[in-house]
């Protein structure tokens, strides 16, 4: 694959950064549930700093202890897995209801801007809870972590590529949440931000919940 990059083949290291940024990108670089969080904290300019912070530390911990054999844990706790999906849907539906009411009795634009996570631990709460309680973001660390076993020693490479790719994707959330905030002056692009928020809430929850009971 690296083969027409001289400096790229001749470093195991370099080839396993570069796949895991491009993997990474590829896995990350979708507006979930994380990612409308962020991006409706970043409108309201409410932590923004603190919850990409938090949640870059968290991809951090994560993607290099799923290198280090993270599905040996998961393989011992069998219903950790089924814990945690069912958690999610439940914390997926109550935000979405709650995106769902903002969007339908809408707030004046102060009022509106208040109704994201106004205190620093709340808002740190939440980015723990949309990391954490996303099966999504546990399947996506044991396939980062099957994948960079097949780099060898150059695992942790491939793990720093795909933090690196975690961390793009976190600064593009922050700057486009702020590049959007002069269009959220008009109470109506609340309305239409929350309406989106709360589909795409509920459109996880369903998705989780048809894929828990098919099992």
């Amino acid at each position: 694959m690296f083969a027409a990059v001289p400096f790229l083949s001749a470093s195991p290291l370099v080839a396993a950064w570069t796949s895991g940024t491009l993997t990474g990108l590829g896995m990350f670089a979708a507006v979930g549930a994380q990612s409308a969080f962020i991006l409706r904290q970043g409108i309201a300019r409410a932590h923004l700093f603190s919850i990409l912070f938090i949640c870059a530390l968290i991809d951090a911990c994560f993607i290099f202890a799923s290198v280090s054999g993270l599905q040996t844990l998961t393989a011992r706790l069998p219903g950790l897995a089924g814990f945690v999906l069912w958690f999610g849907v439940v914390f997926l539906s109550w935000y979405g209801l709650q995106s769902a009411h903002r969007a339908w009795r809408p707030a004046a634009g102060a009022q509106a801007e208040q109704a994201a996570l106004s205190s620093r631990r709340a808002a740190l709460l939440g980015a723990i809870g949309f990391s954490l309680l996303n099966p999504h973001f546990w399947l996506d660390m044991m396939v980062l972590g099957s994948i960079a076993h097949g780099f060898a020693d150059a695992r942790f490479g491939f793990a720093a590529g795909a933090l690196t790719a975690s961390v793009l994707w976190l600064i593009v959330l922050g700057l486009g949440s702020r590049l959007f905030a002069p269009f959220f002056r008009d109470p109506r692009a609340w309305r239409v931000l929350d309406g989106a928020i709360a589909l795409v809430m509920f459109v996880l929850a369903w998705r989780l919940a048809a894929g828990a009971i098919a099992q």
